[in-house]
């Protein structure tokens, strides 16, 4: 008899079990995947937006008129824009150069049309000419995607630790070794500029977008009867914005690299090849228009209150901004606090609205 019941609490305990295999764990819902502890993190919601620039000119050239070599400006700006959630990891990242090369000839004249169109490494695609000279056979463009992907879900500390090879500094790392070998440090500069400055995100904005123009038409020739010397003068306007689904302006930065590389007259660069250059947003009061301002005003506070007034704003309210002959600002909200011209940061607005993602 005892056997018996042994062995019907045997049986009634192993259709339990049986019975059990098919439920779900309590803290699992049936039909959801369940995430893998072990998985890296990924970026959560975009908390803030930043904006990071590094200007150098350290390959402009001298005049040598026994090797025929023109004097030349080189000014190089890296341009890095991220969004970070509250974490402080990269979201998103769209990192740029202008590579903006003025030339002069032998008389020390601008020979480079003043008013010609420059583009970015980015805008030039396959026109820059990289593929030819990579050993893996990418262009700039393929490059810089692959590590903006790469960075996605980072911190900036560990985008930094990165390994680099000592040569050339580009990645020594497993997943980038095959899609990017070209130098990367100056972009890691960049974009922990970008974390530093960052600014918080408002109207739930999660897409990024980065536009800017360039010119160089205060670039001057020499004239030794007014005694002015040849100067290059590089103008990168640069805007970053956060947008949300409906176009509204969560957060935007706006800065312009001016950068201006001296010659002597025999067609020397006395201006420092090893120095870099700081933005007008950096300059602060060292920029100096509070003095010729007629509302007593430097560029980045004015630079700042537009900002603030095109937060919640689509871009299409925006560009609509009533503007005085000069470009500036004819609206009662901004006729006290920006009276420089600011035609070149709607168009540069327009164009980070247009390749956001």
């Amino acid at each position: 008899m005892r056997k018996v019941l042994w062995f019907l609490m045997a049986l009634l305990l192993a259709l339990v079990m049986v019975a059990g295999c098919g439920e779900a764990p309590v803290d699992e819902v049936p039909g959801e995947e369940v995430p893998d502890e072990e998985a890296p993190d990924d970026a959560g919601e975009v908390s803030s937006l930043g904006l990071g620039v590094i200007t150098t000119i350290g390959r402009s050239s001298d005049y040598d008129a026994d090797s025929d070599i023109m004097p030349r400006a080189q000014v190089d700006t890296v341009i890095a824009t991220a969004t970070f959630d509250q974490d402080g990891r990269v979201v998103d990242v769209m990192i740029d150069t202008a590579q903006v090369r003025v030339e002069f000839d032998e008389d020390l004249q601008v020979a480079t049309d003043t008013a010609g169109e420059f583009r970015s490494k980015k805008e030039l695609g396959d026109d820059y000419g990289m593929r030819n000279a990579s050993e893996i056979e990418k262009e700039w463009d393929e490059q810089i995607a692959a590590l903006e992907e790469w960075m996605a879900g980072k911190t900036v500390d560990e985008i930094k630790s990165l390994e680099l090879k000592e040569d050339d500094q580009s990645p020594d790392d497993p997943d980038l070794r095959t899609s990017v070998t070209m130098t990367v440090s100056s972009y890691f500069a960049a974009l922990e500029k970008a974390y530093q400055n960052a600014v918080d995100v408002q109207h739930g904005a999660g897409m990024l977008g980065l536009g800017h123009n360039i010119a160089i038409g205060r670039s001057v020739s020499y004239d030794a009867d007014e005694d002015i010397m040849p100067r290059a003068q590089v103008d990168v306007v640069i805007t970053a914005a956060a947008f949300n689904d409906a176009g509204e302006v969560g957060a935007v930065l706006i800065d312009t690299a001016q950068t201006r590389v001296n010659f002597d007259e025999e067609g020397q660069v006395t201006s420092d090849r090893a120095a870099e250059y700081p933005t007008k947003r950096e300059l602060g009061d060292d920029y100096g228009m509070r003095n010729a301002s007629p509302i007593d005003r430097e560029w980045d506070e004015q630079i700042m209150d537009l900002e603030a007034w095109m937060v919640g704003k689509t871009v299409d309210e925006i560009t609509a901004l009533d503007l005085h002959d000069d470009g500036a600002p004819d609206d009662p909200d901004l006729v006290t606090s920006v009276t420089m011209t600011v035609t070149y940061y709607l168009e540069a607005l327009q164009e980070a609205y247009n390749l956001a993602r």
